[in-house]
């Protein structure tokens, strides 16, 4: 064999490895593309969390999500809430109650633990980020509740005011299959209700091929650590408010080298995402 046909033979097992290395990277998107891109130009001032335990892990998702504003985005009013029920799915939540008058929302604690009464306004909330349970948009039975309740939900918040959001959630430690589930199930429900998807599970697909000795799951396999909560905290701030998270100093004392990771896959996997 000549030295110019060594070499051509290198060069194409060369360019081989990089195509599959970019199908390995990418397996995780949904064939299906998103089509709402953003909320539009004003950035959310108030904001309802529905969804279970992934949420709440942690002191709370949208606690995190609160410290990103007010540092990313100063002088910003902002104010949210998280109604979370343990193990649940979309169809346990009772959504048109969440907006009813002088209900949630009516107070918020600040600064020494002050209560402050909020003034009446003319939408509750501005926007719901809604969350089904961790196996219902791919479960054989379940899922047909998915796709009743994301639609039922969305209406309900649209008849109130507010925007409906998708966070599409993650795959289980021991379960990667998931994650590509979940991410068509949710861009699928996202077009069909008009609705942004969060695309936390793809992020965290991507911090563990990048990085898979940060772990993002506790002992069961399931539940966010810290770190799997701040990731998807961060990749809510940039769906959400169409900021990057990249360079803010709040790390949830995880470390900076650690919060500089998260914010930059969070940045990424919401460009990459909401791109194709």
């Amino acid at each position: 064999m000549s030295l110019r046909q060594t070499t051509l033979g290198m060069m194409k097992l060369g360019i081989a490895a990089a195509l599959l290395l970019s199908v390995t990277a990418t397996a995780g998107w949904a064939q299906t593309r998103p089509t709402v891109k953003d909320l539009g130009a004003a950035a959310p001032a108030s904001v309802i969390f529905i969804g279970n335990s992934f949420f709440y892990y942690n002191n709370s998702m949208h606690g995190h999500v609160t410290r990103m504003v007010s540092e990313g985005m100063k002088g910003h009013k902002y104010r949210n809430s998280s109604v979370t029920i343990s193990g649940s799915g979309l169809d346990w939540h009772d959504v048109e109650s969440y907006f009813r008058p002088n209900g949630i929302g009516k107070y918020s604690f600040v600064g020494d633990n002050e209560v402050v009464f909020n003034p009446p306004a003319d939408k509750l909330f501005e926007v719901a980020v809604m969350m089904d349970c961790s196996q219902c948009p791919v479960h054989p039975t379940l899922s047909k509740s998915f796709t009743e309740y994301t639609k039922k939900h969305s209406d309900t918040v649209r008849k109130h005011g507010g925007k409906p959001v998708f966070f599409m959630s993650w795959a289980y430690q021991d379960k990667p299959e998931m994650t590509a589930q979940l991410a068509e199930a949710y861009t699928v429900a996202g077009n069909a209700n008009n609705a942004l998807v969060i695309p936390a599970g793809l992020a965290f697909a991507n911090s563990i091929r990048q990085k898979p000795d940060l772990n993002l799951y506790v002992a069961d396999k399931r539940h966010p650590s810290l770190a799997g909560t701040y990731l998807a905290a961060a990749t809510t701030y940039a769906a959400l408010f169409g900021k990057s998270p990249v360079g803010l100093k709040y790390d949830a004392a995880l470390g900076a080298d650690t919060a500089a990771h998260l914010q930059k896959v969070a940045q990424d996997t919401v460009q990459q995402y909401l791109a194709r």
